[in-house]
Formats: C-alpha cells, structure tokens, sequence
C-alpha cells in the first residue's frame, strides 16, 4: 500500500461567515444569480445588475439581506407585482424608470419609494409624467409672524386657526349674496342713473339726484366686509416670510382684485359729491365695470377649499393639454365654418354671411351646444354640419383622458397627504426579531406591504439574528439550513 491509499478523503466545504457577516461574498456562494419573489413571482437577476445603483434597497447587500431567506435561497418581497418589472428594469437599463401603464400613480410612487430609487430618477420620472415637483413651504423665522401665518394661511393647524377660516368662508359667502341681491329689481334703483343724461340742466345739476350710497344697507354690509377682508390681507402680508413671493402668488391677486373694486366706488362716490354733475355719467359706467369685478370673491373659497385646490392644480398641471385642445378646436372652427359658408352661399335665405360670422356656429356645433340661431338648410351644409359636430366631440375627447388622470393623481394625493400610516416589518421563515415599527406619511391611501426602512440600530440587530438563523449547524450544504 502506498500513502496515498492511507489518506483520508477530504471535502471542501464553504467557509463560515458567522462573525463578520460578508454578505457580499456570501452572494458570491450561493450564486451570480439572485433571485427575488415578489408575491409569488419570481424575477432573476445578476447581483452586477444590482450593484449598479448601490445605495438602493436591492443594490445594497446589507439592506436586502433583511429579506432574504435561506430555506428557498431568494428574496422574498410582499409587494405589488406589475410595478417590480419597472423596478427591475431601472437596474437592468441604468436608470430610466418608467410607470407600467396598469399602475396607477400612487401605487407606483409607494413602490419606488419602497425600493429606494435615487432621488434623481424620481425627479425626472415626474417630470416626464408631468407631475409638479412639491416644494416645502417656507415659515417665518419670527415665532409670533409664524403664529400668525399659521393662524391665517394654514386653517388644518389649529382649532384657533379652523374657526377663522369658518369666519373667512362666512364672510364670503355674505359678501357673494350681497353682490347678487342687490341686483333684483326691488332692490335696485337705476332711474336716477340710467337717465342722466336727460335728466340734467344747463349748467349741469341734476334735476333726480342718485340715492346717497353711504345709506344703502348692501353698502353698509359690504362695508364690513371689506374691513375683515382688507384685515385679514394686511395680517398675511406682515406675517409672511417673503414678500415678492407674497405678491407672486395668485391667490393674493385675488385677494387683491376682491378688495380694490369697493375702494374705487367709495372714491367714485366721494368725488361725485365734490365734482360736477357731468361726470357722474362717466363715473356710473365706471361703477359697473369696478363692481363687475367683485365676482372675483368666490375665488377667495379656494383658499379653503381643498376641491378648489386640485382643481387649480389641475388646470396648472394640463396647460399643455387645455393649448391642445384649444389648437384643434381653432383648426376645426377655420375649417368647417369656411366650408358651411361656401356650402350656404347660393342659398339666399342663408345666415352665414361671411366666414367670421360662421365662427360662432362652428365653435357651438363642435361643443355639442347647437343654440339653432344659425343652421344650415342646403343638403351640402347639412352634411358639413353633422362631419362638424362628429369632429367636435372626437376633438374635445382626446385630451380628456390625460386631464382626467392628473385630477385623480391630486385628489388621491391631496386626501393622502394628511394620513399616516404604520409599516411593520415581518420575517420570511425565520425567527421574528423585534424589529418594532416605523410611522411615515405616505403619499398613498394603500400599503401594498408590510415592510418598511428600519434604523441603523435595528439593522445591525437584525443581521445578527439573520447570522444565527442562516449559518447555524451549517456543514456546507444548502440542504443542511
């Protein structure tokens, strides 16, 4: 016999990582290929493809590792499905990210977030959905202009600050019921008004003198009015934390519009009384366009009014689509009241007497209005009628679906804003460590999953026990777990 036939056979076996937990080599034996579960389907990757993007929840090896489990050698992920394949190939293509076209926004929003896209790729994900990036309201650096913005810009942030905004509402709408009453006939009194002009003398006094405004009881009460709204403008524009931004904001142009109509008739009003009487012709005319700005009021309810809110960001996030529509209703308008007009133009009872005058047909046929003031009688503009109005509702129905989408995106973000909701974390077969739980305000009623991010003490706590779990008793084989 030689020594050869005396020595032992020997097997080699893997080396135990118990005390340092690499887990990057530990991908490194098991397999290239990792393989990952989310809900029941399973995706295969390299562990390259990962590692492109490392400060993501896939791409680093010890924040993956928390859902790994060794009974089945992958990564179990109890998340929504169709979204993981958008997910996959942001890693697979370096980066571009892009929504499956059966998941909504905030489905998909929650499972980006949950992944750890890089903050980059999301800005640019929104950007290309057309989403307006949020931006964190600046405060005054003064503790009492901050109570006082607060107080008067935020009503959701007191119960102080809920019961001024219940005043703010009431004194609109009071101030809105003003503006319409006054105009009833039994309230009105025009005559002396309406008939200046041949009511007036020689030397310019009027023989019926205007009823004097400061008795008016509408006046009285949209006096006060104007004292809670012009308070209330003064409060804001002190308290707030940027003035050229106070200005820029649309809101307080209204505010503005809604406050300077009353100033202009009082001083209207007031050099009436110093004037001549022949300017008093001039100063109604004035008066009514001034007061026909004070429609403006209701606007002021967006402020307090989340419905009005989405709707403005709406409107702000489909100017693009509203210029579409707009365009093709412009081309359809061109078109079809040049055709109606050469189509009626033998026919001499006809009402389209030129091609501007048609514009008003073809914009009322092309809304599905049709008043009837003007229709065509020959058969040809018959034809070019029924083709308008076909073309008015296929025209007006192809931006609908993107606007519609953006509206849902706002209202869903807009309700989900002020919930908070609980993610607690739970094992793949092993032994449950107390990992506690993590509070985030997500910007999605659902939770698809019971995982969430987990701090730096409870990650280092949950690789030791994921350390006795996995390698404990382990003789190199898979099987032996």
């Amino acid at each position: 016999m030689t020594d050869c036939d005396n020595q032992d056979e020997t097997m080699a076996v893997a080396p135990l990582y118990k005390d340092d937990c690499d887990v990057e080599r530990g991908d490194q034996v098991f397999n290239d290929r990792v393989v990952i579960n989310v809900s029941g389907l399973r995706f295969e990757t390299h562990v390259k493809t990962l590692s492109r993007f490392p400060t993501t929840l896939l791409g680093d090896p010890s924040k993956r590792m928390l859902f790994f489990d060794p009974l089945r050698n992958e990564y179990f992920f109890d998340r929504n499905r169709p979204s993981f394949e958008a997910i996959l190939y942001y890693y697979q293509s370096g980066g571009r990210l892009r929504r499956p076209v059966n998941v909504t926004m905030d489905i998909f929003m929650e499972e980006i977030t949950f992944y750890e896209i890089e903050e980059e790729a999301i800005e640019m994900f929104k950007g290309g959905e057309g989403i307006i990036p949020e931006v964190e309201p600046p405060m005054p650096e003064n503790d009492f202009q901050r109570q006082m913005w607060l107080l008067f810009e935020y009503p959701e942030s007191s119960g102080p600050a809920r019961m001024i905004a219940v005043v703010s509402v009431s004194v609109i709408v009071i101030s809105i019921v003003i503006f319409c009453l006054e105009t009833l006939p039994q309230f009105r009194d025009d005559s002396a008004g309406l008939k200046l002009s041949n009511d007036l003398t020689t030397n310019g006094t009027p023989l019926n003198k205007k009823p004097n405004l400061f008795t008016d009881p509408f006046f009285v009460v949209e006096t006060l009015c104007i004292v809670w709204f012009s308070f209330e403008f003064v409060v804001r524009f002190l308290s707030c934390p940027s003035k050229p931004a106070f200005f820029k904001n649309a809101m307080n142009s209204i505010d503005i519009l809604a406050i300077a109509p009353y100033f202009i008739t009082l001083g209207l009003e007031l050099g009436e009384l110093r004037g001549e009487g022949g300017e008093q012709a001039t100063s109604l005319a004035i008066l009514r366009v001034v007061r026909l700005v004070r429609v403006f009021r209701i606007f002021k309810l967006s402020r307090h009014s989340k419905g009005l809110q989405i709707l403005g960001q709406t409107l702000n996030a489909s100017v693009s689509e509203l210029c579409l529509l707009g365009l093709f209703l412009l081309i359809g308008v061109v078109l079809f009241s040049s055709a109606v007009y050469f189509a009626e133009a033998d026919d001499p009872g006809s009402t389209f007497s030129s091609i501007p005058a048609a514009f008003w047909w073809a914009v009322v046929s092309m809304t599905t209005v049709g008043y009837g003031d003007m229709c065509p009688v020959t058969i040809i503009g018959k034809i070019v009628g029924s083709l308008c109005a076909v073309a008015g509702v296929l025209t007006i129905a192809l931006p609908v679906p993107v606007i519609v989408s953006n509206f849902n995106y706002f209202y869903h973000r807009g309700r989900n804003d002020e919930e908070t909701v609980v993610y607690t974390r739970v094992t793949c077969g092993q032994q449950k460590a107390s990992f506690g739980e993590y509070k985030s305000t997500s910007n999605s009623k659902q939770s698809l999953s019971n995982t969430e991010y987990l701090d730096q003490g409870s990650l280092e706590k949950g690789f030791r026990c994921i350390n006795v779990n996995l390698f404990e008793d382990y003789s190199g084989k898979l099987t032996d777990v």
